[in-house]
């Protein structure tokens, strides 16, 4: 792989010389590419980016779900790779990262090797038993490479110029100059102060950052750089709120749903911690494989503290005009899993992409094939099939702020006496987790520090309205 780290881009930036802010920035394609290339990226990616940050943010709970990932026995997997899968997610947008100016995931570029035969599987390991009828062993004499939709782009067509403020609402081309200096509090020329400025990989990890914790990530980043505050507990009593299309008729289907016992407190009326078997870790340690589009889809708008959540409602405004094509838009906007990450018990809904082979190359873009003979189906080290990546049967104490361990009755004590709840304040909860319950879990674990009594027994902490 080309090393990019010395690559710059550099930026028009128009600044309010009273308040020191950012007001707007004018890109060229390069940076919208690598800006909205944020939304393909798994979110173990972005703790392990958070960790190489200056300043490291601590994502909701997600840090902790990570942590718990690296301390847990690699015997408590299915294979060691279940671990590596975790804690290095792969990006099923990569072909088209690897094309970014700057690219922010240090992984190497994936091989993919297919059985000399003329059967459609494909794995990502060697040597491994092809299951078609010739029985020959996949190895890399036959290796393909992932081919980008479109050599010599990435998502955004043509040499567009887009308008980015402050808060990463992006405006388009198209949109009047009037209204959007109007919509800016642009009013006196003389206030402002255009600036050019050369960012580079570190710079855009940063911005990342920032807009996970911050309205104004564009200032924070390119003129006042410092420590941001971490994205946990300020929504800790508030609703979270999400968007229920995926559920359909089965929200209150008992078939496949997953039993947890809580252990709460009945004076604070908070979940202390939970006793879960490993179908339910599995469901927990399987969100730092959701790229951050994924989770942002099923968000409503005003439960982030930062912005992010801007850039993908003002994408998905843009309605595709800009980008490549239809497929471009998808991989931003919906996202989906490498094949492999998703399994069979996992509740939230999230599709894994598609190989097909054009001319020798893989590709992930259906409209390039005429027919889904040319489809691959993947195979692995990993049973695909296996209800997550533990082994089971096996029991775990999940925290309220989802550190994961082994169960042990000491452990469980100190977890009571860290929260000074004394053992005659506790009661036992039975819940049953299915879709709707999975994804508040997702959206909790990404926006506070109280992920189960937010998800379980938030309710009873809301203070009664007045009447």
């Amino acid at each position: 792989m080309a090393d990019k780290s010395t690559n710059n881009i550099e930026l028009k930036v128009l600044v309010d010389k009273g308040s020191n802010k950012v007001i707007f920035i004018e890109p060229d394609n390069d940076f919208a590419d690598v800006l909205f290339s944020f939304m393909t990226i798994p979110m173990g990616t972005i703790i392990r980016l958070a960790r190489k940050h200056s300043d490291p943010v601590a994502i909701g709970c997600m840090n902790n779900l990570y942590a718990s990932v690296e301390n847990i026995d690699e015997l408590k997997f299915w294979i060691p790779i279940c671990k590596d899968m975790l804690l290095h997610p792969r990006n099923a947008a990569d072909a088209q990262c690897n094309l970014l100016k700057l690219e922010l995931d240090d992984a190497e570029p994936r091989e993919y090797y297919v059985c000399s035969s003329a059967s459609k599987f494909l794995s990502f390991d060697w040597p491994i038993c092809c299951p078609c009828p010739c029985s020959s062993v996949i190895d890399d004499e036959k290796c393909l490479w992932l081919r980008p939709s479109q050599v010599g782009s990435v998502f955004v067509k043509g040499e567009i110029r887009f308008t980015v403020t402050d808060d990463l609402q992006v405006i388009p081309p198209s949109a009047s100059t009037n209204s959007v200096f109007t919509k800016l509090g642009v009013m006196d020329v003389d206030a402002t102060e255009e600036l050019t400025v050369n960012i580079g990989t570190v710079e855009m990890i940063n911005l990342l950052m920032s807009s996970l914790v911050s309205k104004t990530p564009l200032t924070e980043t390119l003129l006042k750089p410092k420590q941001e505050p971490k994205l946990s507990s300020k929504v800790i009593n508030q609703a979270i709120h999400f968007e229920s299309q995926m559920f359909g008729d089965s929200t209150n289907d008992e078939e496949g749903k997953i039993s947890v016992k809580l252990v709460v407190s009945k004076s604070e009326k908070m979940v202390c911690y939970a006793e879960a078997g490993e179908d339910f870790v599995s469901l927990l340690f399987s969100f730092l494989t959701l790229p951050l589009g994924f989770i942002l889809k099923n968000m409503k708008d005003g439960s982030l503290r930062g912005c992010i959540s801007h850039l993908y409602k003002t994408i998905q405004d843009l309605d595709g005009q800009y980008m490549i094509s239809n497929h471009h838009n998808e991989m931003i906007l919906d996202p989906k899993l490498v094949p492999g990450f998703c399994y069979k018990n996992s509740l939230l809904g999230i599709e894994e992409t598609s190989y097909y082979l054009v001319n020798n190359m893989l590709t992930t873009d259906r409209s390039l094939i005429s027919s889904e003979q040319n489809q691959f189906k993947v195979i692995g080290k990993k049973d695909y099939s296996a209800l997550g990546f533990l082994k089971g049967p096996a029991m775990f104490v999940v925290t309220d702020n989802l550190v994961v361990r082994p169960i042990s009755r000491i452990l469980e004590l100190h977890v009571l006496k860290d929260l000074n709840v004394p053992v005659t304040d506790v009661e036992d909860q039975i819940v049953h987790v299915g879709k709707k319950e999975a994804l508040h879990l997702l959206l909790a674990s990404f926006l506070c520090d109280s992920v189960l009594t937010n998800t379980f027994v938030a309710d009873l902490r809301e203070p009664k309205q007045e009447q």
